[in-house]
């Protein structure tokens, strides 16, 4: 009912966002001279802070059409790998001819960004993909919107994930390094214990995890303790609704992203209306250059998707109320999670010390649940100054954190090939 109800009043606003509109391109015409005045350059700005406010945010577009290489610009294009129901792999395949004349017959690694399903498209991280794209084969996960899977494709849970993410790793190969950025901390470390407990060959040679609840209760933030606070029942009684029509996923059972978002904005409200104050006050004077960074971070920040009723339950119990992984309780298709089993894929934990989502310590607790990973084989890093998002995003993480982990896949990558070619080496023998 509450969805119907958000949609009846998304709806019901439509003649007024029109209205809005027309009072924009009449004051913005070049015969209105109006337009020029205090008072018409107001009535603009609040026409349009009112369409960006009550407008629904589609799904982004990635805009990573060409990358800067070594001086040459090198076309990029979004490709397809690997599909099904819930996810789509993307490849940003750099054109070919101009990569090798940008960097010779230099081979780049492959690194798989495994993109949060947590709200937001993956498309928040275009800044991540786009830092790693000079030098790096790029490929990430594209969540679908849960309201856009049709009934007819089954259910999508937090094992569903893990499968997903682990078949993934497979089709790219052993020499892959894989990254994981919030949310999908805990199932690709899952999926990647469940690949060295059966020694499938194909495990990465890299494991990065940025900012992800893989213990939550360290350093607790607002979010982990909501979950905790609030028992399960809870959630599943107020939060899941069911999809209306005429969305392909209508009667689907979903956490609406409308809802995420609210949470979001919620969490740092008066951050997020001094902002709109300050995009109004730029309209009026004229700063277009300030009113556009406005516009890119919410088009991208405002458009939300909607989880799977099982997926997001799951995660809510397994993760931030049962802190099953680091309990040694998280249950894989009948086997018990064992990261400990983890020997020779190579770890890299990032933080940001003014994360407000996932607190100091929670990522770094990968490190104490695979016990068994050589000291050599382990890197720890905090970037200072920056919250949640600058882990993985902005000027720090281009000039800071992204060249730590491209030195660590660097070098921990051929290492890993080379233990592993050693070893069968030995087996043959």
């Amino acid at each position: 009912m509450l969805y119907s109800m958000y949609e009846m009043s998304r709806l019901a606003m439509t003649p007024w966002r029109a209205a809005a509109a027309s009072t924009k391109r009449t004051l913005e015409a070049p015969w209105n001279p109006m337009g020029d005045t205090i008072a018409g350059r107001t009535m603009v700005a609040a026409a349009d802070l009112f369409e960006s406010v009550t407008r629904r945010y589609g799904k982004p577009e990635w805009m990573l059409d060409q990358v800067m290489i070594e001086g040459v610009d090198v076309p990029v294009v979004e490709t397809i790998v690997w599909e099904k129901p819930w996810c789509k792999l993307l490849h940003f395949e750099r054109e070919e001819s101009g990569l090798r004349a940008a960097r010779g017959e230099r081979e780049d690694p492959k690194v798989l960004f495994v993109a949060p399903m947590s709200g937001h498209y993956a498309t928040l991280l275009r800044g991540t993909v786009d830092a790693f794209l000079p030098d790096s084969e790029v490929y990430i996960t594209d969540w679908s919107d849960a309201r856009m899977v049709p009934m007819s494709d089954g259910r999508f849970d937090l094992n569903d994930f893990v499968d997903y993410v682990r078949e993934m790793i497979a089709f790219l190969g052993p020499d892959v390094h894989v990254v994981a950025v919030c949310q999908p901390g805990p199932p690709t470390l899952a999926a990647i214990a469940c690949m060295a407990h059966e020694q499938d060959p194909s495990r990465p040679a890299t494991m990065t995890f940025m900012g992800s609840p893989i213990d939550t209760r360290l350093s607790p933030t607002v979010p982990n303790k909501l979950a905790e606070e609030k028992p399960y029942e809870w959630f599943a009684g107020n939060l899941v609704h069911s999809v209306p029509m005429p969305y392909p996923g209508a009667m689907r059972r979903v956490y609406p992203g409308f809802l995420q978002l609210a949470g979001f904005m919620n969490m740092n409200l008066d951050r997020h209306v001094d902002a709109h104050w300050n995009f109004f006050n730029q309209l009026v004077e004229g700063d277009g250059d300030s009113a556009d960074k406005h516009r890119t971070f919410y088009d991208e920040y405002l458009a939300v998707m909607d989880l799977s009723e099982e997926f997001y339950l799951q995660t809510i119990k397994d993760v931030f109320q049962d802190h099953a992984l680091p309990l040694g309780t998280f249950d894989h298709r009948g086997w018990t999670v064992n990261p400990a089993e983890i020997t020779d894929t190579a770890l890299l934990t990032v933080e940001g010390e003014k994360d407000d989502i996932s607190g100091i310590g929670q990522t770094q607790a990968a490190h104490t649940l695979c016990s068994n990973l050589p000291e050599g084989l382990r890197e720890d890093y905090i970037q200072p100054g920056v919250g949640h998002y600058g882990v993985f995003n902005g000027r720090r993480f281009r000039e800071q954190i992204a060249p730590r982990m491209k030195a660590f896949m660097k070098e921990q990558g051929a290492q890993a090939l080379a233990r592993r070619k050693s070893r069968k080496t030995r087996k043959a023998s």
